[in-house]
C-alpha cells in the first residue's frame, strides 16, 4: 500500500478526506504514495487553527519571531540534503539543481530573519504645532500560499519564512504532484519551536484552492503557476477582498548579440533552457539570434544538445532529469509536433529518448529539443512550454530583437549577451520585462530584491519576497499624536494643516 501523504494542522498530521491522488517518481514511472486532497472543511479546519494563533504569535516581538526562524534555518542546514532528495524523488530534477532550489530557499529565510528592522516605520517630529506623525507596520493575520510543482521549497519560501516572521500565520497549498517537502519542512518549523497553528499544509486541488480564496478569514494569497489560474486567482481574490500575489507564466528570451562571446552564450543557454527539464518559471525558451550569429549558434547548440547526459536525478554525473508527469510529457509532445506541422525546422527531436539505465524504463522521459526557424505566429513561441524545448528566431538587428520581446504577452525574465556597454544599457533600459541579465542567463534576483515579471507574468502590484515581500504581508497604520497641553480650546471647523 502506498504511504500516504496528509496534511499538518496544528502540529498534526491528519488524513480526513475521501479523495486522494497518487505520486509518483518520475524516473521509474512508479507509485511512491497518494496525497490526501482537502474538502472545504479540512481547509476551515487549517485556517481556524491559523486564525486562533494568530493573536499570540502577532504580539510575540519581531526579534523573538526572527530567533525561532533562525533555529529553523540552523535545522536546514542540516537537513538540506535531505530535502533536496525528497525534491528529486518527487520532482525528478537532478539532485544538485535540488541542492541549489534548498539553497535559494534559504537565502529567503536569513533575509526574513532581519525582520525586527524591515518592520521599522518613519517618524516625523512636529509635523504641527505639538503633534508629532509616525507609521508602523502590522501583520495582516491569516495568509495563504499556493504553490507549483517545479519548485516544491524555493517557492514555499519566497512566501512563508517572511510572512511567518512579519507576524502573520500561514496556511500552505503545495502541488500534489510532490507534495511531501512541504511536510518536512513543516516538521522542521515545529521543531524549531514554532507555535501550533502558526504554520499548517493543506494538500489538494481545485476544490482547495477555492475554498482559500473564498474563505473570509484568508486575507492574502501568493500564487505562482501558469498565467491562466494566476489571473483566475487574482481577479478572485480581489472579488472576495484579498491582497493577491499572483505570478504567472513566461516565455523567456534571450538575445545573442554578434559580439557575443559564443562559447560562453553555448554554455549560458544550454544551462538555462534544459536545466530542471526546462521546467523552470525563468527558464530559456526563445534564442534570439541576430545578425550572422545564428548558423554557429545553432550548429554548437544541438552538438551539446545530443550529448546531455538524461538519466535518474540520483546519479549526481545526470544533467538533465525527467518530465514531472506522464500528463506533462505528453503536453510538450504535442507542442513538438505543433512546431513541425508549423514549418519550424526540427534540429534536435527530444521524443523517443529512453535512458541506457535499467529500471528507468517507464519514466517519464524526453530529450532535449530544439527548433530553427521558429516564428512569431507558431504555437511554439507564443505558449508557454514548460519543458526542455529551445526555440531559435532570427533577427536581422538589434532593434528587431527588442521589439520582438516587447511585443511577446509575457514579460518574466529576459537575457542578452553582449560584449557592447552601450547595447547592454540599451537593452536594460528599452526591454519590458520584469527581471533582465546581461550575460547572466536566469537572473534571478536575490532574496533582498524581489521576484517579479511585467504584463501576463505578474497580476498585483508587489513581487515575491525582499522589501517587497514585506510589503505585502504587512499593512501601513498611520498615527497622529498630540497631547492636551498642546491642544488649543475651541472646535476646529476646518481642515486641518501645518502651524
Amino acid at each position: 500500500m502506498p504511504s500516504m501523504i496528509e496534511h499538518y494542522i496544528n502540529h498534526t498530521h491528519v488524513s480526513r478526506d475521501d479523495r486522494h491522488q497518487a505520486v509518483f517518481n518520475p524516473a521509474t514511472g512508479e507509485q511512491s504514495g497518494q496525497v490526501a486532497l482537502a474538502s472545504r472543511a479540512t481547509v476551515n479546519e487549517a485556517v481556524a487553527a491559523a486564525k486562533a494563533a494568530f493573536e499570540r504569535w502577532s504580539e510575540t516581538p519581531p526579534i523573538r519571531r526572527a530567533r525561532i526562524l533562525q533555529r529553523y534555518l540552523q535545522l536546514l542546514q542540516e537537513r538540506k540534503d535531505d530535502l533536496a532528495r525528497i525534491i528529486t524523488a518527487e520532482h525528478g530534477k537532478v539532485f544538485t539543481d535540488a541542492q541549489g532550489e534548498v539553497e535559494r530557499g534559504i537565502d529567503i529565510l536569513e533575509f526574513a530573519c532581519g525582520i525586527p528592522h524591515l518592520l521599522k516605520g518613519e517618524f516625523t517630529d512636529q509635523v504641527s504645532r505639538g503633534m508629532d506623525n509616525w507609521t508602523m507596520r502590522q501583520p495582516l493575520g491569516v495568509v495563504a500560499g499556493i504553490t507549483p510543482f517545479n519548485f516544491p521549497v524555493m517557492v514555499p519560501m519566497w512566501m512563508y519564512p517572511i510572512a511567518l516572521a512579519a507576524g502573520n500565520t500561514f496556511v500552505l497549498k503545495p502541488s500534489p504532484t510532490d507534495p511531501s517537502a512541504s511536510l518536512f519542512m513543516a516538521d522542521l518549523l515545529q521543531e524549531a519551536g514554532l507555535p501550533a497553528g502558526v504554520f499548517n499544509v493543506v494538500q489538494g486541488d481545485k476544490e482547495a484552492v477555492d475554498a482559500l480564496i473564498e474563505h473570509p478569514d484568508v486575507k492574502a494569497l501568493s500564487f505562482v503557476g501558469s498565467t491562466p489560474i494566476a489571473q483566475y486567482i487574482y481577479e478572485t481574490g480581489a472579488r472576495h477582498g484579498k491582497r493577491v500575489q499572483g505570478l504567472g507564466g513566461a516565455k523567456n528570451h534571450l538575445v545573442v548579440m554578434p559580439d557575443a562571446d559564443i562559447d560562453k552564450t553555448i554554455d549560458a543557454l544550454i544551462g538555462a533552457a534544459y536545466g530542471s527539464a526546462g521546467e523552470r518559471c525563468m527558464a530559456i525558451s526563445v534564442a534570439v539570434l541576430v545578425g550572422d550569429v545564428a548558423d554557429k549558434v545553432v550548429e554548437a547548440l544541438a552538438t551539446r544538445a545530443r550529448d546531455l547526459r538524461i538519466t535518474d536525478g540520483r546519479d549526481l554525473k545526470a544533467e538533465m532529469g525527467p518530465i514531472v508527469s506522464r500528463a506533462a510529457l505528453e503536453r510538450i509532445t504535442g507542442y513538438i509536433g505543433q512546431g513541425v506541422e508549423s514549418g519550424a525546422k526540427l534540429v534536435v527531436d527530444g521524443r523517443g529518448f529512453r535512458p541506457a539505465e535499467a529500471g528507468l524504463e517507464n519514466g517519464y522521459w524526453l530529450g532535449a529539443t530544439l527548433f530553427d526557424h521558429v516564428t512569431p505566429d507558431m504555437s511554439i513561441y507564443r505558449e508557454e512550454i514548460f519543458g526542455p524545448v529551445l526555440a531559435c528566431v532570427r533577427v536581422a538587428d538589434f532593434g528587431e530583437a527588442v521589439r520582438l520581446i516587447n511585443d511577446h504577452e509575457f514579460g518574466n525574465g529576459v537575457s542578452c549577451f553582449t560584449r557592447d556597454g552601450n547595447i547592454a544599457r540599451e537593452f536594460a533600459r528599452r526591454i519590458e520585462v520584469g527581471m533582465v541579465g546581461i550575460n547572466v542567463p536566469l537572473p534571478v534576483p536575490m532574496a533582498w530584491h524581489g521576484f517579479g515579471g511585467w504584463k501576463k507574468s505578474l497580476f498585483g502590484d508587489m513581487h515575491a519576497y525582499g522589501t517587497e515581500g514585506v510589503r505585502f504581508y504587512t499593512k501601513q497604520k498611520s498615527i497622529m499624536q498630540r497631547w492636551p497641553e498642546s491642544i488649543e480650546k475651541g472646535a476646529e471647523f476646518a481642515m486641518p494643516v501645518a502651524r
